[in-house]
């Protein structure tokens, strides 16, 4: 592990005392929309829609903790994960132990975010989950996978220096997001349309309040 430590000393130092504990699924929803994120954080705002419950669905078969041999490869499915140095917990959908060294592996099913958008998201999320495991066992994890519900395929993800980069960048912003006082600014864009927390959110109103005082002042 010495070797991921020179890579980014100024980015992820050990901190000098415990941090409140990051969800890994925010990170997730940070890339996805950081309002999001601070309403569910801060403000405790879930709502569920068809999307949502779809996800909850597919995870349901990996959401038993239970350890299994398949093909000689050890499979953990809800692994507890955290990283003291990084303050982050959460479970790992399914973890492979391939000779011993872990492979994470994320459920996922056919989201409608903007396609790129929602690779990123997994992503960052995935990565976070092998920082983790290093942290954990002691063994460098360099690549994962995600495996897509709707198509049962796995898409393999190489964690690459910009990769483990961005990931650490996320929880950085993270971390900034929840010590602020006020909600950031709503994205207002195709990401709104399938959202879960549209009614909670308002993302039309900013707008609608310039324009109306826009009206006042002609």
């Amino acid at each position: 592990m010495d070797e991921l430590d020179d890579i980014f000393p100024e980015i992820a130092p050990a901190p000098s005392q415990p941090q409140e504990p990051l969800p890994l699924s925010a990170l997730a929803q940070y890339t996805y929309c950081p309002r999001r994120a601070a309403l569910i954080l801060l403000e405790g705002e879930w709502e569920d829609n068809e999307f949502t419950l779809r996800g909850t669905r597919a995870h349901e078969n990996v959401d038993i903790p239970q350890g299994l041999l398949r093909e000689g490869v050890w499979v953990e499915r809800s692994l507890p994960l955290w990283s003291e140095r990084l303050g982050l917990t959460g479970r790992a959908d399914v973890v492979e132990f391939v000779e011993g060294v872990p492979y994470p592996v994320e459920y996922k099913v056919g989201r409608r975010w903007p396609r790129e958008l929602a690779r990123k998201a997994a992503e960052v999320q995935l990565c976070a989950q092998a920082l983790c495991l290093e942290e954990m066992f002691g063994q460098s994890v360099m690549e994962g996978a995600l495996f897509s519900k709707s198509s049962q395929r796995r898409r393999v993800v190489q964690f690459t220096p910009e990769l483990r980069a961005a990931t650490l960048a996320t929880i950085s912003a993270l971390r900034k997001l929840l010590q602020q006082e006020h909600l950031p600014p709503p994205a207002a864009d195709e990401r709104c349309k399938h959202c879960s927390l549209l009614g909670v959110c308002m993302p039309e109103l900013p707008q609608a309040l310039r324009a109306w005082q826009a009206r006042q002042t002609s």
